[in-house]
Parts: C-alpha cells; sequence; structure tokens
C-alpha cells in the first residue's frame, strides 16, 4: 500500500464523486489527502485485496489510517479529517450506520440519473497528479 494516510477512491465516472472529491481538494489546505478512482489499478486492486466488489462500484470509500470505511461513515471522515467547520457534520455519525446507509444507498443507486455520468475517469491538472493514484 502507500504511505499516505488519508486516500479517497471514488467512482471516475461519476458527476457527483467527482464533485465531492473537487470539493475536497478546494478545502484540503495541508493536502493530507491523495485520491484515486475505483476504476484505476490502486482502486480495483485495493477493492480485491479488501474483498469488496471491484464491479459494482456503489460505494465511496475512505483509507484512513490504513482502515477501510465505506458508504457514510467514509464521507463523513473525510468531512471530519477536513478539520474546518464542515467536521461539524462528524455529528451524524451518532446515526446508527443502517440508518445513514439507507439514505446514501438510496443516493447512490441514483447518482447518474440525478448528477450524471461521464463516458470516462476525470483526468487531474498537472499540478493534483501527484496527488492522484492510477
Amino acid at each position: 500500500m502507500d504511505k499516505s494516510n488519508h486516500i479517497i477512491l471514488f467512482d471516475g465516472v461519476c458527476n457527483l464523486c467527482n464533485g465531492f472529491v473537487q470539493f475536497v481538494i478546494k478545502r484540503d489546505n495541508k493536502a493530507i489527502f491523495k485520491f484515486a478512482s475505483l476504476q484505476s489499478t490502486f482502486g480495483q486492486n485495493h477493492l480485491l485485496q479488501n474483498n469488496l466488489s471491484n464491479t459494482n462500484l456503489t460505494s465511496f470509500i475512505y483509507i484512513r489510517n490504513g482502515a477501510t470505511l465505506t458508504k457514510s461513515t467514509a464521507a463523513l471522515y473525510v468531512l471530519k479529517d477536513l478539520s474546518s467547520w464542515m467536521s461539524v457534520f462528524f455529528i451524524f455519525i451518532i446515526i446508527p450506520a443502517f440508518i445513514r446507509n439507507f439514505v446514501y444507498d438510496i443516493i447512490a443507486k441514483n447518482r447518474y440519473k440525478w448528477f450524471g455520468k461521464n463516458e470516462q475517469c476525470m483526468l487531474p491538472t498537472k499540478a493534483l497528479q501527484e496527488r492522484f493514484y492510477q
């Protein structure tokens, strides 16, 4: 694996997911987060190594200090680790995961319909390439 303690794996063709990555990049003043699409070699290897589906790419994944967090838990920890006012949303962690993930799954199931989909994964700018794994 990598030395980074904060790696976000996202659906590279999902507009909602790409928007969230852009959101994190803009607020990650210390550049602690690294990124990889679930479709990338890095993402596919991580999914297989952790017995996660590498074909049904409906879960956002956050590798945090070696632990693999998924779905709403992953999103809440990313907001917490941004170390800004966004960390206030971490309070929602008190809601049981099955309830949070029920809402997450509805959004995940409809994300292409509601937010659109690209034909290929986003390409990072030259300035951001070092923060993205292939």
